[in-house]
């Protein structure tokens, strides 16, 4: 009983922001968010490695200090420095940064203020974490801050970019916002000054025709409504709108017609073709192994059904809909290859 449903590729892209259409093509600065649990930090890293098989050189950025890319490509925990992870034999390459607030501030001040010796002792007596807890902003300017930088820096002198594109792993649909949308953030924090500048320059670039802010889901209920709503979300604040990434897709084990017939309970021809199908493979099929399965049937069934609800949910929306395969071992064993293969087929690089 072979499996004859073919899911659609993407849906066809829409208008973004203001009503241009969005080209994956020109982005530089890719934003990856999502519900917690959705694989965001897999997706961004399929990305990410999708890119730099095009010859370009890609920085994956993490700000969450969870180690996620490390843990995914099977390297070193990373560091504050950008450190190669991938040299392709296209020529392309994938750099990646955990980037710390503390470390940024340090920066900054060090940039703006001179005072980078005296970040220890700051450090020492709180004042770092005591800053960026009553002003959380000031915490986002300096992570996304790096982001910025890294984004616009000149490989030497008179050279292009250092970096072709930008892939950030960003904090949940639920942050991704206020995090994204610094200006605000900041306003009554810093209305003049270098935080306050920093704050408009960040904001001129991720709502620049050249970032795409892409939304992971999973064909269930609660990610597909949270998707939904920060895409309303992110239209509000006018960032700009990329795909739709739907993960973890499983594959349908059953025909259409097998499908309907379980959900509807007519399972005695199915239930006669199991037993025939085990029997012929010397498998003894009672009673109890043709019930088991059939009620795996049902279950996958209504998994299906479900996942057909949802998928019609987010069609609704308009957007590029990238799909991505259940990986059962995880990104092991070339399972980001298989990712990174996958958003480059279905358009998204």
């Amino acid at each position: 009983m072979p499996a004859s449903v073919d899911r659609p590729v993407r849906a066809a892209a829409a208008g973004t922001t203001g009503g241009a259409g969005h080209d994956p093509s020109k982005v530089r600065l890719h934003v990856v968010t999502g519900k917690g649990g959705t694989g965001k930090t897999t997706v961004a890293a399929a990305l990410a490695l999708g890119l730099s098989r095009q010859g370009k050189r890609v920085l994956l950025v993490e700000v969450e200090g969870r180690q996620g890319i490390s843990q995914t490509f099977d390297v070193p925990p990373l560091g504050h420095a950008e450190t190669r992870i991938v040299h392709d034999r296209s020529g392309g390459e994938l750099w990646a940064i955990s980037v710390d607030a503390k470390q940024s501030l340090g920066e900054y001040l060090q940039k703006f203020y001179k005072v980078g010796r005296a970040m220890g002792l700051l450090d020492k007596f709180g004042a770092v974490d005591f800053a960026t807890t009553i002003a959380p902003g000031l915490r986002d300017v300096l992570l996304i801050g790096k982001v910025y930088e890294a984004a616009g820096r000149r490989a030497g002198r008179g050279g292009g970019l250092a970096y072709d594109a930008v892939v950030l792993d960003a904090p949940p649909t639920g942050r991704v916002v206020r995090f994204l949308n610094v200006n605000a953030e900041v306003a009554d924090v810093a209305r003049v000054g270098p935080i306050h500048s920093q704050a408009e320059s960040i904001t001129r670039m991720v709502r620049s025709h050249t970032t795409a802010v892409h939304v992971v889901t999973l064909l269930e209920e609660m990610p597909v409504q949270e998707t939904v709503d920060a895409l309303a979300d992110l239209r509000a604040a006018d960032l700009p709108l990329g795909a739709i990434v739907v993960n973890q897709l499983r594959d349908p084990l059953l025909s259409d017609d097998d499908l309907a017939a379980v959900r509807a309970g007519r399972t005695d021809s199915l239930a006669e073709g199991l037993a025939a199908d085990l029997s012929s493979v010397g498998v003894k099929a009672g009673p109890t192994v043709v019930n088991g399965l059939l009620a795996d049937a049902r279950e996958h069934a209504d998994r299906l059904a479900l996942e057909r609800e949802q998928d019609a949910v987010l069609a609704e929306q308009g957007r590029l809909t990238v799909r991505l395969p259940l990986l059962p071992e995880g990104t092991e064993g070339g399972g980001i290859s298989v990712l990174a293969d996958a958003v480059a087929e279905q358009g998204l690089v």
